[in-house]
């Protein structure tokens, strides 16, 4: 038999935890159905605090928003607004998402309002005195007009930015990329953050301090922010500083700006071996050139192709372990020398008296749940490999459609290894959703597991609450979509409920 390639997740309490109580989730399952979401609200706000600690370890103020996008739960959110509010806040990126919020327990005064607007969305955020980012200068015209027309108080708005770039090698100033009195790039080497959709080119901030200060009746500016599709620190710290030369234009003008908000992007580790993900990518580079036999359903090559003989393409996956991701990677943005002015961005927003602002999604839902699908069928291939379908499709979990594979984790009924004798060692199985569609793979990845599971085994996908637990979901072909429940650690055993039933005030399963 070939030698299999796992690539096992990485596990921490309290979810490694629950994952060795099959029992427990077994029951969920029969009672719940496949498949089942489940969150763990206890940890997000573990995860909050850790990026609190970076930023007392710098010293520096500012909030840190959930970016509610990454999961629809209402437990998280209870839990979250539950925190400290003054250091905890939540980015919503739609009306649904802004309604959701405030019903959760979340004040207006700690919601911002980001991605693309409809008129309902900016004029409840404004109705309501939420901080609004405004995307173009038109959105920032609408909010004014809005602002206007049903004579609202002053809305606090982040202008958002984009198209950062900066001169390096000069060592001074402060990296902003422009003439200030121009907004012209000034010499030297560029460096240029990728192209976006979102967001006011910095080139154009002299239109934007203009609009601003037609508005002032209106709008009151309080920082700008960016939010940068890259895991590239350099790109990062690149607008990080442009930020802080765009405040201090800010200030020229007379407005009293005081924080940067610089999006998420913080990253999280899936893989617990960094060996196994090494090992893994180099041999699905291999079997895309045909030097050993394929990895994927049909010889997938997630974005490598072989070009006779010769590998072309970019891997399409994402950096599935990675050594600091999170908040260790705050750390690092906040530490290293920035390209332009040699200085670290923490060092650059203390001496200009700035504050920070962040918005997590993935990094604060790191370890905070799981999927658990139900084994359907099981069919061995002609290849040796066999087929195994789940009670769920595609769109319940959907990790690969952010480019991260990891092995789900094996729970057999009963608890025990399935029927399966112990020498009967690893086998690699190709997993499939309960659609009537061949397109419907859960991962188009050759998985290997510890043993052949059976049917009435449950397959957990840990760590998938960051955009893979609800964020395609869909209900078709009349499927049901997961349920969600909520379980939180009581001294030596688990207590559960239903994700809408979950309080922070109560203990799940009954009063406090």
């Amino acid at each position: 038999m070939r030698v299999p390639l796992f690539l096992q997740p990485r596990l921490e309490p309290p979810l490694s935890s629950l994952l060795a109580a099959p029992d427990l989730l077994h029951t969920l399952v029969d009672a719940l159905g496949s498949p089942l979401n489940v969150v763990l609200p206890d940890r997000i706000a573990e995860n909050a605090e850790r990026f609190r600690a970076v930023y007392r370890r710098h010293h520096l103020g500012g909030r840190i928003s959930f970016a509610h996008k990454a999961n629809r739960s209402s437990a998280l959110l209870r839990r979250l607004a539950a925190t400290d509010p003054a250091g905890v806040g939540v980015d919503v990126a739609s009306l649904n998402e802004l309604q959701h919020a405030l019903g959760c327990g979340f004040t207006p005064d700690r919601i911002t309002a980001t991605g693309p607007k409809d008129p309902g969305f900016l004029w409840l955020a404004a109705r309501m005195g939420v901080t609004v980012h405004p995307d173009s200068v038109t959105e920032l015209e609408q909010l004014a007009e809005l602002v206007r027309k049903f004579a609202l108080p002053r809305i606090v708005v982040v202008p958002r930015l984009s198209g950062f770039e900066t001169a390096t090698g000069t060592g001074t100033g402060t990296g902003t990329g422009l003439d200030t009195a121009t907004g012209s790039g000034v010499s030297g080497v560029k460096t240029l953050s990728r192209r976006s959709r979102f967001g006011i080119p910095v080139g154009e901030v002299g239109a934007l301090l203009d609009t601003l200060e037609r508005h002032r009746d209106a709008v009151e500016p309080v920082g700008v922010a960016y939010h940068l599709d890259t895991t590239g620190l350099a790109e990062k710290a690149v607008a990080l500083e442009s930020c802080v030369g765009v405040m201090d234009e800010f200030r020229a003008r007379g407005l009293d700006p005081r924080f940067v908000d610089i999006g998420g992007g913080f990253g999280v580790s899936y893989v617990q071996d960094a060996a196994q993900w090494d090992r893994y990518t180099t041999e699905l580079s291999n079997a895309v050139l045909g030097t050993r036999p394929a990895l994927t359903w049909r010889g997938h090559g997630y974005g490598l192709r072989n070009e006779g003989g010769t590998l072309r393409g970019a891997l399409g996956l994402y950096p599935a372990h990675r050594p600091t991701a999170g908040p260790g990677y705050l750390d690092e943005l906040l530490s290293a020398p920035a390209p332009a002015s040699g200085r670290p961005p923490a060092t650059l927003l203390l001496e200009h008296l700035y504050d920070l602002s962040v918005q997590p999604g993935r990094a604060l839902l790191d370890q905070c749940g799981a999927v658990l699908a139900r084994v359907l069928d099981v069919r061995p291939t002609g290849s040796g490999d066999h087929l195994v379908r789940l009670g769920m499709n595609a769109g319940d979990m959907s990790l690969e459609e952010h480019g991260v594979i990891v092995d789900p984790v094996l729970l057999p009924h009963g608890g025990g290894g399935g029927g399966q004798d112990a020498d009967d060692g690893p086998v690699g199985v190709h997993l499939f959703g309960n659609l009537c569609l061949e397109a419907d793979l859960i991962t188009r990845r050759t998985v290997f597991l510890p043993r052949l599971p059976r049917v009435g085994d449950l397959l957990a996908f840990a760590n998938t609450a960051g955009y893979a637990m609800d964020f395609h979901a869909h209900s078709a072909q009349r499927q049901p979509l997961a349920r969600t429940v909520a379980v939180t650690r009581d001294g030596g055993s688990w207590r559960w409920c239903l994700d809408e039933e979950y309080w922070p005030i109560t203990r799940p399963g009954g009063p406090a």
